[in-house]
């Protein structure tokens, strides 16, 4: 509500208009005892934007006509949630609480709570918000952290004139003493069912809140033994057993009167059966962690690892900087808001032990979710109606369990081998700007950028395989993606130390082939980058592994029908879209037919035609780069029995992407693929050009300038629903504009009407617009293209995505705004007349549709009728797809760069 308006600034939506016209973004979430309002907006923008950003604490107006509109987007949001198992389950959580405790209540309110049962209750919801406002807003309880360029006394005048009418009335902070758990929410075992396939466990256990100990870090240091994945950890005993996923340990919701420390077990089916003995080797490991004298090594490493990582901290964006020093400002003395419980500086055994005491199976929680449950359960939640059981299990049971559980070698881990040692900067002889290629042979070509920017002692590797078999069929993409799942799991144990120690690694399918990145501290990359494709050159399939690969795999296939609407329609204009996207049931189809022996017959045909283009940036010398890619060609191509032959320049992939008609408007209606879901999804797409620099600002420009009215009208005027967007779209380099709206109040062919109609009114907006606003819309889009990057990850991003995608266009910043500087308000308004304006002739449309539950009788309605004039439906996407003309590609060539 406070976003609306207010007495100084009373038109509604003037605030976020402000902030989404000069640049920046803003947002705010309610935690469990706090809010945080944050935004961020180009600097010379700040002093207007703290303005009106203050008085949301000095005298915000909450109209009854606003407040009305705002309890359906929470209801909305509420509604987007209904299906999601992370909501429901924790929720069961707080349901399974003493219910005098707040902890217990739901917790983000809907239509029914905020409207029918007040007024049941006789009460005013806009009277109970200002009451709450009134009681709750007080300067003392209120921390403030802004991000600017200025000199800090200019940023404290600022502050100071801006923010000194905001009253205080000495509130006392809130205060909750007590656990949410009494004694008989503990020792119990719940069974419940989720929405998705899988099974998953959740060992809790209430403990001291870590933040009265912050500076020992008990919490810290237990997490990282019982999270560890390492030879002799937990998860790779279960690993091994064929039981675990994955594993995740650590403090959960917390707050100063109470914390939960747990654990969280994904199962395989076979783990599933073997539950009894997955708890029991758990307290069998937090055992070992009790008897073992809690090293001090351990906590010197961790130590090393959390100093490092503050020392070179990469920058990141100002508004998450600025969200997390007001979160710790309310937490810890203001010595320690910078660095907060990061860096835990004192070793404590017996703070470490007094966890670890707390452990215990007298003090436990255990939540087990898994379909198999379905007709076995006898509660219900209330508010998400998750079915349920709740049996207890005494301490006595748990010893059992631990007894029996199997002999297996647990012990702790060994000291990490992956710790930088070497943080020096490596001394550069090229100051470039941008990428240059360093080596090309038949084999692979290498691009290469210093670090001239950030002087950190970290790198960013990018290596693609370009592999023409990976995407020739659904099998063979599912097969690729098999491959890469299973190196990153036989190199887990291994590669483990190095994510703890920052050096991160993923290997990963894409639709060329597949990709391995590196990033993080150099000192020890290349050893990890040699260990990965020595493992490519050596691989054998494991039969065991690839049951439990595959089997996980089928259960995200299935579950992919319980993505939101909105990542439905996403997914189906992307399949109508990518000429070479294979739909996701033939993926799962050919799944479920595959055996370890078709991987090891596939593989060898899969190496066997390889181009690698490859990216180095950062501290890293040039000739260290030509070395390491010397090696990667030695041990792929070069040795006697070799995995990979050269690809032959004819069998080089492009990306293509489907031109639609102009002055027609193609339509697909589909039914939601979960039919319990009530929401329903628009996706439509406005096709506009293919990558040019002119076109690019203006479509750029435009959707700056919609943004905001779009959201406002379409969400906070009509709400059609919580999620309500423009964006642009960029399918290698094919742009557009994107509207998504998610409802359950309209169907999808009259939110496509509401789009039109939005349409219509930002064309008077646009033509209206003065020579004064469309400059200070010009200047907002110049300052956000000139932002510099943060690190080195964001500056890849860029360089990677021009090389990828072919285009290498390494100044495209400096041209689009030197492009930007030049451009006319009419050249914008001819843009929009020929492209976007309704009925325009140029124009070129694609309106998804998926209908929910509560609009079957509409989805019925559409299939059958004619289409419209000028409307052409799609019945089938790959007839639609194969009659297309498609765009070129820039792949494979120079691009636009200029050699």
């Amino acid at each position: 509500m406070l976003f609306y308006a207010s007495k100084k600034y009373p038109i509604e939506d003037s605030y976020s208009k402000y902030i989404a016209e000069h640049g920046g973004s803003t947002n705010a979430f309610t935690s469990t005892e706090r809010t945080n309002f944050y935004f961020d907006v180009n600097s010379d923008s700040l002093h207007d934007a703290l303005d009106r950003f203050a008085q949301f604490f000095i005298k915000p107006l909450m109209s009854p006509d606003a407040v009305h509109r705002e309890i359906k987007a929470v209801d909305s949001e509420n509604q987007k949630n209904l299906l999601s198992d992370p909501w429901r389950m924790s929720q069961l959580q707080n349901h399974l609480c003493d219910e005098n405790h707040p902890y217990h209540k739901f917790g983000t309110g809907n239509w029914d709570t905020l409207e029918v049962k007040a007024k049941e209750k006789g009460l005013d919801t806009r009277l109970e918000l200002i009451k709450f406002y009134d009681s709750h807003y007080s300067a003392n309880l209120m921390k403030l952290v802004v991000y600017g360029k200025d000199s800090l006394d200019n940023l404290q005048n600022l502050v100071e004139n801006k923010f000194c009418d905001i009253r205080d009335i000495g509130r006392k902070p809130f205060s909750f003493p007590g656990h949410p758990c009494s004694s008989e929410h503990l020792q119990i075992l719940v069974k419940a069912v989720p929405i998705k396939q899988g099974h998953t466990l959740r060992i809790l256990w209430p403990i001291t809140p870590n933040v009265r100990c912050y500076k020992e870090g008990p919490c810290k240091y237990i997490s990282h033994l019982i999270g560890h994945e390492g030879e002799g950890s937990l998860f790779y005993i279960l690993k091994k057993l064929g039981w675990a996923i994955s594993l995740e340990a650590g403090e959960g919701d917390w707050s100063y009167d109470f914390s939960f420390f747990s654990v969280v077990i994904r199962l395989t089916d076979e783990g599933q059966e073997h539950m009894e003995d997955a708890v029991g080797l758990l307290f069998r490991y937090i055992t070992l962690l009790q008897t073992s004298g809690t090293p001090k090594w351990i906590f010197d490493e961790l130590q090393t690892i959390c100093e490092t990582g503050f020392h070179y901290r990469d920058k990141g964006p100002p508004i998450h900087y600025v969200v997390n020093i007001s979160s710790n400002m309310q937490i810890f003395p203001p010595e320690d808001w910078l660095i907060a419980s990061s860096m835990p500086s004192k070793f404590s055994p017996d703070a470490i032990q007094n966890i670890l005491n707390e452990l215990t199976p007298g003090n436990v929680r255990i939540f087990w979710e898994s379909k198999r449950f379905e007709g076995q359960t006898n509660l219900t939640e209330p508010w998400y109606g998750t079915s349920y059981s709740v049996e207890a299990v005494p301490p006595s049971i748990i010893q059992k369990w631990v007894a029996e559980a199997p002999e297996e070698d647990l012990h702790l881990p060994k000291p990490n081998i992956f710790i930088p040692r070497d943080l020096s900067l490596k001394n550069v002889e090229e100051k470039v700007s941008v990428p240059f290629m360093l080596r090309k042979t038949p084999l692979s070509r290498l691009w290469y950028k210093p670090d001239t920017m950030f002087f950190t002692p970290k790198a960013y590797i990018k290596m693609d395989f370009h592999c023409p078999l990976s995407q020739s069929s659904p099998e063979s993409a599912v097969l690729t993606d098999v491959f890469t799942r299973l190196l990153m799991d036989y190199l887990n144990d291994y590669a483990y130390d190095a994510q703890v120690a920052g050096l991160y690694y993923a290997v990963k399918p894409n639709d060329t082939g597949f990709q391995v990145t590196m990033v993080g501290y150099n000192d020890k990359m290349r050893t990890l980058l040699e260990t990965v494709i020595g493992k490519i050159a050596e691989f054998e399939v494991r039969v065991d592994r690839f049951s439990v690969i595959k089997e996980a795999m089928t259960k995200e296939y299935e579950n992919f029908k319980f993505r939101q609407p909105y990542q439905q329609v996403l997914y189906y204009c992307s399949l109508m879209l990518d000429e070479q996207a294979w739909p996701w049931d033939e993926e799962f189809s050919a799944l479920s037919h595959l055996e370890a022996s078709d991987l090891g017959n596939f593989l060898p045909h899969l190496l066997a035609k390889t181009f690698i283009e490859c990216y180095f940036a950062g501290n890293i010398e040039p000739n260290e780069a030509k070395s390491v890619i010397q090696h990667v060609e030695d041990v792929l191509f070069n040795a006697p029995i070799s995995v990979c032959k050269p690809l032959s320049p004819s069998q080089h992939l492009a990306r293509r992407i489907v031109k639609l008609e102009k002055g027609l408007r193609y339509y697909y209606p589909a039914m939601c693929l979960n039919h319990q879901d009530e929401n329903s999804a628009l996706l439509h797409y406005i096709q506009t050009h293919q990558d040019n620099v002119k076109q690019n600002v203006l479509l750029h420009l435009l959707a700056l300038i919609g943004k905001q009215p779009a959201f406002h009208q379409l969400r906070s005027v009509e709400q059609l629903g919580y999620i309500a967007l423009l964006r642009q779209r960029n399918d290698s380099g094919v742009r557009g504009l994107q509207f998504i709206i998610q409802s359950t109040v309209k169907d999808p062919a009259n939110l496509d009407a509401r789009v039109e109609n939005f349409l219509k009114m930002f064309e008077s907006t646009l033509y209206q617009m003065s020579d004064a606003e469309f400059k200070s819309n010009v200047r907002a889009l110049i300052d956000m293209k000139l932002e510099k990057y943060k690190n080195i990850r964001e500056e890849s991003a860029f360089f990677w995505g021009e090389i990828s995608e072919g285009t290498l266009k390494f100044d495209r910043k400096e041209a689009e705004v030197a492009a930007l500087r030049e451009l006319k308000k009419e050249e914008l308004i001819d843009f929009f007349n020929d492209h976007v304006k309704v009925n325009a002739p140029q124009k070129k449309i694609l309106s998804i549709q998926v209908y929910g539950g509560l609009h079957t009788a509409e989805y019925q309605t559409i299939v059958q009728n004619a289409p419209p004039p000028q409307s052409c439906e799609i019945t089938d996407i790959y007839s639609f797809r194969r009659s297309r003309p498609l765009y070129g590609s820039f792949r494979g060539g120079f691009g636009q760069m200029k050699l």
